[in-house]
């Protein structure tokens, strides 16, 4: 990694200084979320490679009698645990967002003034977070990454606002899912050279009953980059899903 700050050893210094853009963090690098202890019946991942806790579940927060669904958000769980009920993520669908985020493989981001892309590993899908001070569209299309503006707060953090999705998407591997009303604020602080504090802010009150706030660390990857990635090369059980949902 071309200019990044190293150790007497050679290896890159995580601890290191941020490097700016314009006098703002430069958020530039490929990252991955920060791995957390497998436990029993809980964190899977590919192999065994654990991954955040928020990955498997959105409100991994909350008591099993205290998970702030709506009956409608809650119906939409039961449903997606029904046999035969279609998981796009295993359908080879965008992760959208912010599951994207949250996956136990990497995206990269490339920084520049007008406009932020992150660029997911996984399906080999892209966002683009407008950052020329537009507002967000009042009747957006609904797609699975959603419409995303980014601005600066509080001078080092910068703040994503997204809207714009369809009701496809699933949040987390358990099947918590959405409306086409939520908004999902990320907030993004560089706070050093090696890792990137995010905070996910998702309110939706079709399917929650309060916006549901958590943290996560993303690591960055040096001296590494992506890979191509597409599920449906590889894909062999899709076929044999009923698309009806049934047996």
């Amino acid at each position: 990694m071309a200019g990044a700050p190293r150790t007497p050893d050679g290896k890159v210094n995580m601890t290191g200084p941020v490097p700016r853009l314009n006098g703002k963090p430069d958020l530039s690098g490929i990252w991955q979320v920060q791995a957390e202890p497998r436990e029993p019946g809980g964190l899977f991942g590919l192999g065994e490679s654990p991954n955040s806790r928020y990955f498997r579940d959105i409100l991994a927060d909350f008591r099993p009698d205290q998970r702030p669904l709506t009956p409608a958000g809650a119906e939409i769980v039961r449903q997606h645990g029904l046999p035969g009920a279609f998981n796009p993520l295993l359908n080879c669908l965008p992760d959208g967002v912010p599951h994207g985020d949250l996956l136990p493989e990497p995206f990269k981001i490339l920084h520049t003034p007008g406009v932020i892309i992150m660029l997911y590993e996984v399906e080999t899908t892209f966002r683009q977070i407008f950052m020329d001070g537009r507002k967000l569209p009042a009747d957006p299309s609904r797609t699975w990454q959603g419409y995303s503006v980014g601005r600066w707060e509080e001078g080092d953090t910068l703040v994503v606002d997204t809207a714009g999705f369809n009701d496809l998407g699933w949040l987390d591997a358990r099947g918590t899912g959405h409306s086409e009303e939520m908004r999902v604020e990320e907030r993004f602080r560089r706070r050093d050279y090696g890792h990137l504090e995010l905070t996910i802010t998702i309110t939706d009150s079709k399917t929650f009953t309060k916006p549901i706030t958590f943290s996560v660390v993303e690591e960055l990857l040096p001296d590494t980059d992506l890979f191509e990635h597409y599920c449906l090369e590889n894909e062999k059980d899709a076929r044999h899903q009923p698309v009806s949902g049934g047996r």
